[in-house]
């Protein structure tokens, strides 16, 4: 593990995708964290009001998905999968990592299998009304079933011939 993975950075593209999640959320800069530090810092610091906003709107969505994608923490990059999942939809989602893990590069296909492991979260009526007895939302937006086959197609080792 290098230096910036184990001191929060990650890949290059990952703070400025943390910064770009704060931003939205209107949260500092975290302008006095060591520059090393910062991207872990401002991921802590948007995961509170991210659960609590349940379903962020659309405008958060590609920065969400680029956070996750990037975040070296395979366990931390649940703060940015999550609330995509919950304002979006599990197919969306989905698509959105394997469309990372077809054409990303190679930091972004590891990351996309990563995040792809918390695309399958369940949904709770705790953070999305939509869940909750009553709520509506349409079905469509949470089935994946081809979508994950697709993940494995592209995922598959190539056949090998027995000749």
């Amino acid at each position: 593990m290098g230096d910036e993975e184990r001191n929060g950075a990650g890949t290059p593209a990952f703070p400025p995708a943390a910064a770009e999640v704060a931003r939205l959320l209107d949260l500092d800069d975290a302008a006095g964290v060591p520059e090393d530090r910062r991207a872990r810092h401002l991921a802590h610091a948007v995961r509170a009001p991210l659960l609590e906003r349940g379903s962020p709107p659309e405008e958060f969505f590609a920065p969400l998905m680029a956070a996750a994608v990037h975040d070296p923490d395979p366990g931390l990059c649940r703060w940015f999968v999550e609330p995509a999942l919950h304002a979006c939809g599990r197919r969306r989602v989905t698509t959105a990592l394997l469309d990372h893990a077809r054409t990303g590069t190679d930091a972004e296909r590891a990351g996309a299998r990563r995040a792809r492991y918390c695309a399958h979260l369940p949904l709770r009526a705790n953070r999305s009304a939509v869940y909750a007895p009553g709520g509506t939302r349409d079905p469509a937006l949470d089935e994946s079933h081809d979508v994950a086959d697709r993940w494995l197609q592209h995922t598959a080792p190539p056949d090998r011939d027995e000749k």
